[in-house]
């Protein structure tokens, strides 16, 4: 049984990779955190075979992690109901070994302390089973989304007696699946320990299938490697224009053109336009030209020169905007759009 994790950068191929390794005699099974990215797989998945094959199930991490892995063994005896995607206090003063540290008074299931609950109760021997009884091959798409208990749950279920296919650029880690406390705090603050992580668990770790961006121009990747400082390629000569344009004007030609979609930082829906924000972006394959709107401190840097001393997941998340583009990559400070801001 091949377990290996693919280490890709934005654009290369990362979903289509699963996408062809299926077939309709196997079992598999699908699984990524993002909403846009299972919808993503599922439209590539009905295009390949024209119809969504039954020896196939996709679902999002949580409700693998709930129905999949909790409810067969644990929902009957712990008599709970359903998850909650709100923190636990900070300081709750209750033991590891007690069922309260894991859900609330009236037994809701906090959901970044559920992967804890299944390895705490010597659960993850019967999920092994149960994934060896129902599945030949395991993908995860997004696998740099994966933190705290839920990485190392995913850890933990190496072992089990399938084919394992993990997918993910390091630097696409805009979201945690969750976090508690210190665990895995440092995961993600040092590429080759990440690596490391996947091999000590048993997985070959490939750097090479997936290192070039079939989506993105010579003229957008040497950017993002130059001015962001994150190393992508593009497979291709092709060339496109990367720009700033702070001409009052010409900001507002680019607001009103449908043909561009605007990616903000945040709060995108205020502005009534074609947009998303930078994260969730992630996982979308369709947009050609692409406008990034930049906060004053992210004007400042690109002037500057040290966008790639910004914030860490501020920059993974410029990445993931910028390499959306296929064709031109435009910058717009946020200041020009302003007066389209609604108040909500």
């Amino acid at each position: 049984m091949d377990k290996s994790v693919v280490f890709a950068v934005a654009g290369s191929g990362k979903t289509t990779k699963i996408v062809q390794q299926l077939d309709e005699q196997r079992r598999h099974l699908l699984i990524t955190y993002t909403d846009a990215n299972r919808d993503n797989l599922r439209r590539k998945i009905i295009e390949r075979f024209g119809h969504f094959p039954t020896n196939i199930k996709l679902l999002s991490y949580f409700k693998f992690l709930h129905s999949f892995c909790y409810r067969p063994f644990l929902r009957s005896e712990k008599n709970t109901r359903g998850l909650l995607f709100t923190l636990p206090p900070a300081k709750d003063g209750f033991k590891l070994t007690e069922d309260r540290r894991f859900m609330t008074a009236s037994r809701r299931l906090y959901s970044n302390r559920l992967a804890k609950f299944v390895e705490q109760t010597g659960t993850v021997p019967h999920v092994i089973a149960r994934l060896e009884k129902y599945f030949d091959a395991v993908y995860v798409d997004e696998v740099q989304d994966f933190a705290g208990h839920d990485f190392n749950l995913l850890m933990q279920l190496i072992p089990a007696n399938v084919e394992y296919l993990f997918v993910g650029d390091f630097y696409q880690h805009t979201y945690d699946t969750s976090r508690d406390g210190i665990i895995n705090k440092s995961l993600h603050s040092d590429y080759t320990k990440y690596q490391g992580r996947f091999k000590k668990a048993g997985l070959r770790v490939d750097l090479d299938t997936l290192k070039a961006s079939r989506r993105c121009s010579t003229s957008v990747c040497d950017f993002i490697t130059q001015q962001i400082g994150i190393s992508i390629q593009s497979s291709g000569e092709r060339e496109s224009l990367v720009r700033f344009e702070e001409e009052k004007d010409a900001a507002e030609a680019i607001y009103r053109d449908q043909s561009v979609v605007k990616l903000f930082y945040q709060e995108h829906y205020k502005y009534g336009c074609y947009s998303e924000n930078w994260g969730a972006s992630k996982g979308l394959d369709h947009y050609q030209d692409v406008c990034v709107v930049l906060s004053a401190p992210n004007v400042k840097a690109w002037k500057s020169g040290t966008l790639k001393d910004i914030n860490p997941e501020t920059k993974n998340k410029l990445y993931v905007a910028c390499s959306r583009a296929r064709g031109n990559l435009t910058f717009v400070p946020e200041a020009l759009l302003k007066k389209h801001k609604k108040a909500m």
